[in-house]
């Protein structure tokens, strides 16, 4: 429900933001629905992500001043909201020369697709990447920060009805092949791996047979990373890639790597940094938005929850 509440007292540590945008994605679809890993306490504010404007800051608060751009620095903020009084330690600052819809969906995915394309496997400019739900959020900036590193992508998608706009959009931002779910199984693969390296590594947030299907494509002591699980199925792996092929299964939360490095403040400021460079060059781009005001947050979510969804609700506040 759409509530008005009262501001907070802005304490000596605290600082009022003025909410300016904030998306909807599958994980705060999961918190209000239970079933998510980390639950806010009741009555609680949704969403995870989102990007404000710094309009007064307690006495205490040294890093923002009014005027800066904030994101959430963890999980569970609510950004669903037009204004909010939030501890300095929970806030992110970034630049305000990126646009809005960069800075409002620039915590989660391309995070989370940056973390992946570095932290598992050491690729170098030639080496190829497979993923599964190549159109979600963080598949748009797995293709855009791959293509900057001079990784080639092999792209899985849904066979849907308007699959050759969903091509032509992908490529467009700098896919090397995009492929359906079917054409995993099929001899054609061999002709893609003419031109490119089998991978070394697989990114999946399918499961299911989506899975089973893509480690096939895998090189020997290749690694598929964990990230989702749309199908609702489990990872299904057959013996012969362990025993034969060597293969690494991982799984990766971007929320746990921030609690993980939370002190290090050095290592996210180097990947926050590293994002908006990619976002001045114009190398990484918001993923396809539909925006939204706040009053018709109901036909957002509606609209957030409908299969073969390629483009990302932002609510407007």
């Amino acid at each position: 429900r759409l509530k008005d509440l009262e501001v907070a007292e802005l304490g000596d540590s605290d600082v009022h933001v003025k909410m300016l945008a904030a998306p909807i994605n599958p994980a705060d679809i999961n918190m209000i629905q239970g079933t998510y890993a980390i639950l806010s306490p009741l009555p609680a504010v949704g969403g995870n992500e989102g990007v404000g404007e710094v309009l007064e800051v307690g006495r205490r608060v040294a890093a923002l001043k009014p005027g800066d751009w904030v994101i959430p620095a963890g999980s569970g903020l609510g950004t669903w909201r037009t204004q909010g009084v939030f501890p300095e330690e929970t806030l992110l600052k970034v630049p305000r020369d990126i646009p809005v819809l960069c800075a409002a969906t620039l915590s989660v995915n391309p995070c989370t697709a940056y973390r992946m394309l570095t932290d598992f496997e050491t690729l170098a400019p030639g080496d190829s990447v497979i993923q599964n739900a190549a159109n979600s959020g963080v598949g748009q900036a797995v293709i855009q920060i791959a293509k900057a590193f001079g990784i080639k992508t092999i792209n899985v998608v849904r066979d849907r009805p308007d699959l050759p706009k969903l091509v032509e959009r992908l490529m467009a931002l700098g896919a090397d092949h995009v492929i359906t779910e079917e054409m995993l199984r099929k001899p054609e693969m061999k002709d893609i791996f003419k031109s490119i390296p089998k991978p070394r590594l697989a990114l999946n947030c399918v499961g299911g047979k989506s899975t089973t299907e893509m480690l096939r494509h895998l090189q020997p002591k290749g690694t598929m990373v964990t990230y989702g699980g749309m199908a609702k199925q489990p990872v299904m792996v057959p013996v012969s890639a362990f025993i034969f092929r060597d293969v690494r299964l991982r799984g990766f939360w971007m929320m746990q790597w921030r609690k993980d490095h939370a002190q290090e403040r050095e290592s996210l400021a180097g990947m926050m940094d590293a994002l908006c460079q990619l976002i001045r060059r114009g190398q990484l781009a918001a993923p396809a938005c539909t925006q939204v005001p706040l009053q018709d947050y109901k036909a957002a979510l509606e609209a957030s929850m409908k299969p073969f969804t390629s483009s990302k609700q932002i609510l407007l506040l």
